[in-house]
């Protein structure tokens, strides 16, 4: 594939439903935003050290994890651009294609394939070659494949959800609610192939109303699956997301999240030398914006969440910082009203005793709601450098108020009005 420079991306294409790539970078106020999507959401610690040199040789240094388990490099410019495509394709750290459709379809558990009831990996990987074969599909499309485990991914929004259920069975899930199935693993690829063909084919005839199948009219949603409905799974506790884990493959994980999903060149370089000093042949991204360090003893997995910690990493998963969701906010987006990232370090710091509670916070910098789509108990949306105060809702939901940071982070104190709104909410979860 040649590489040939960027032309540089309208403004119009910040709207939500494009997504940047490797291929596509966006334009951001620190320069180009890059997104990585390495085969399997997978890298070796020698891959995971070579990103971390051209991050700071084609930008400035910053990495950042998102929820969908995507690197981006951040500070790309537009003559650093193709020198760095040229690499990340020449040296396979990326899977990427040249279409308009999902760069990355699928999202599994960063311990996918490991003590599950299904390798939810392979699975995911075979969706993905089928997925690629329909055209059509709009950018954001995701299916969760969730292979049972316990590292549930209940929490994440997507368009459809595979779980399985036993060792030859999965349930679909399907953005009303409703559950079809069960359906062999064997028949899964082509039922799923199925079901894009047919969304395609909806997308198709009105782009810009139906975009994901959350869209589409009931009896279309039904239709497309052709599955008959089942009752809905038990319900699973909630997964940790970070710390020690025992698969009960024998061998032992490690799961550390980036603060606010965003690292710096070196701290992701030590992270890989650390993973190689343990003897590890492989590092998964995790959809809680970290890395899962996988296969090692239970010692050298120990010693991993060390390093990890030492770094300032997040290695607990008590630490509040878990339960927030923030976007990179001004200076480094165009688009955003306030310094969501630097404002959520201390929000988490002010709002720890609720979201011990499992209470969740989101900090916009804009209502274009990059870092988290979804809702929150508490969400706040950057306004001319104030923040629009949602409570139980999305970005695009009605304030309660618009208040400046000091006013938010004195009213979520005990006693205070919004301590009160959200710990009478945390009761009730």
């Amino acid at each position: 594939m040649s590489v040939r420079p960027q032309e540089r991306v309208p403004l119009a294409a910040l709207r939500r439903g494009w997504c940047p790539s490797t291929l596509k970078p966006m334009e951001t106020g620190d320069g180009w935003l890059v997104r990585l999507h390495p085969p399997g959401a997978a890298l070796t610690p020698t891959q995971l050290i070579r990103i971390a040199a051209l991050a700071r040789e084609h930008g400035n240094g910053l990495i950042e994890i998102s929820a969908r388990g995507n690197m981006q490099l951040r500070g790309v410019t537009a003559e650093s651009h193709p020198a760095l495509v040229a690499v990340l394709l020449g040296e396979r750290l990326v899977d990427e294609h040249d279409g308009d459709g999902p760069q990355r379809l699928t999202l599994t558990a960063p311990l996918a394939g490991e003590g599950e009831l299904i390798d939810a990996a392979a699975l995911a990987e075979a969706i993905e070659a089928r997925g690629r074969l329909v055209s059509g599909l709009p950018a954001k499309l995701l299916i969760i494949v969730d292979g049972g485990g316990a590292l549930s991914l209940d929490a994440f929004a997507c368009d459809l959800r595979l779980l399985a259920i036993a060792a030859d069975r999965i349930v679909v899930g399907l953005p009303d609610g409703s559950w079809r199935g069960p359906i062999a693993v064997a028949d899964t690829v082509e039922a799923i192939e199925t079901m894009l063909h047919r969304f395609a084919g909806h997308h198709a005839q009105a782009r810009e109303t139906i975009r994901r199948l959350r869209d589409l009219p009931p009896e279309a949603l039904a239709a497309l699956c052709g599955l008959p409905e089942t009752d809905a799974p038990p319900t699973r506790p909630a997964p940790r997301r970070a710390g020690l884990f025992a698969p009960g493959t024998g061998r032992f994980a490690a799961i550390a999240a980036l603060p606010f999903g965003r690292g710096d060149a070196a701290t992701l370089a030590a992270l890989g030398h650390a993973a190689e000093a343990q003897g590890a042949h492989k590092l998964r991204l995790s959809p809680w914006r970290g890395l899962a360090c996988l296969g090692l003893s239970k010692a050298s997995a120990q010693a991993w969440l060390g390093e990890a910690d030492r770094l300032g990493l997040i290695t607990q998963d008590e630490d509040p910082r878990l339960s927030v969701q923030a976007c990179a906010g001004k200076p480094a987006c165009l688009r955003a009203e306030t310094e969501a990232m630097s404002d959520a370090a201390q929000l988490a710091e002010a709002a720890a005793p609720l979201l011990a509670q499992g209470l969740s916070l989101h900090v916009s910098g804009c209502a274009k709601s990059c870092a988290h789509p979804g809702a929150s108990d508490l969400t706040l949306v950057g306004r001319e450098g104030r923040y629009d105060v949602v409570l139980h809702g999305t970005t695009r939901d009605q304030p309660v108020a618009t208040l400046d940071l000091c006013d938010i982070l004195r009213r979520l104190q005990p006693g205070q009005d919004l301590f009160a709104r959200l710990s009478a909410a945390a009761s009730g979860h």
